[in-house]
């Protein structure tokens, strides 16, 4: 194996395509429909939920951590378990909790800034290809996991409506996602036309894209009389999947470049 080979091996993130952000709403919209389905369909709650999906999230993450290479399996399959117990978990904190969406949010969100703070202040940057150490790859899955459970606060915030929740904004799950869609668009033509931080976008979209798949996924799968479609949760979580599942054999997935891959 040459130099260049060597290491682009040792980044075990994907490059940043759009099949990859195509694959991210889908798992997000995952995320929602399967935490739901544990904690409200199968009657759970919010806390054994959560409990339930950190055991698989924790393994994962470890096993990514080991892995030699990059796994597109793998990989994804980290992704889902983050955004599932991200699901749990914020609906843990915001409902059973009694911090309400605002508050939920705002810690969350203060959580995510936290941990990329201190990533970038170890570490020197949170640019995702420099992702070639456990200790980046820490960081990065923690604030991935804060990310995620700060997008399914978010998301219900702006679409639950007063009658719901009397902190929520009402936008409904249709006018959520079309918010969330909207600042994707901007985040989008900012990459396309402009010299912003390319790592600034990066997170924007990452933190964007959950809340999307939040509202997405509730418009799934809630009530009729609560604007959703009524789905059953298990059923979604299960098509879902499936598709993600065949879209990450079809889709073109490699590793992100690894920084001294140009050198």
């Amino acid at each position: 194996m040459t130099q260049d080979q060597t290491m682009k091996a040792l980044s075990k993130v994907p490059a940043v395509t759009l099949g990859f952000w195509i694959i991210k709403i889908l798992a997000t919209t995952l995320g929602e429909t399967g935490g739901d389905a544990l904690s409200m369909t199968y009657k759970l709650g919010y806390l054994a939920s959560s409990a339930i999906f950190i055991v698989p999230l924790i393994v994962l993450v470890i096993a990514q951590i080991r892995a030699r290479a990059f796994h597109p399996a793998l990989y994804w399959a980290t992704i889902i378990a983050s955004t599932t117990a991200g699901t749990t978990m914020a609906d843990f904190s915001t409902r059973s909790l009694g911090i309400g969406y605002p508050g939920g949010s705002l810690l969350l969100f203060g959580a995510v800034l936290a941990c990329l703070l201190a990533w970038h202040r170890s570490l020197g940057s949170i640019d995702v290809n420099t992702i070639t150490t456990p200790r980046a790859e820490g960081f990065y899955w923690l604030t991935i996991t804060f990310s995620q459970t700060l997008g399914t606060a978010l998301g219900d915030w702006l679409a639950a409506s007063p009658t719901e929740n009397p902190a929520g904004i009402g936008l409904g799950y249709l006018g959520g996602a079309l918010v969330f869609g909207t600042a994707l668009a901007i985040i989008w033509l900012l990459y396309a036309r402009t010299g912003v931080s390319r790592v600034t976008l990066f997170w924007a979209a990452f933190i964007l894209t959950r809340p999307l798949g939040a509202t997405v996924g509730d418009f799934l799968d809630k009530p009729l009389d609560h604007g959703g479609l009524a789905l059953s949760r298990p059923l979604a979580s299960l098509v879902l999947a499936a598709l993600i599942a065949v879209l990450i054999w079809l889709l073109p997935q490699r590793a992100g470049e690894h920084p001294g891959a140009k050198a």
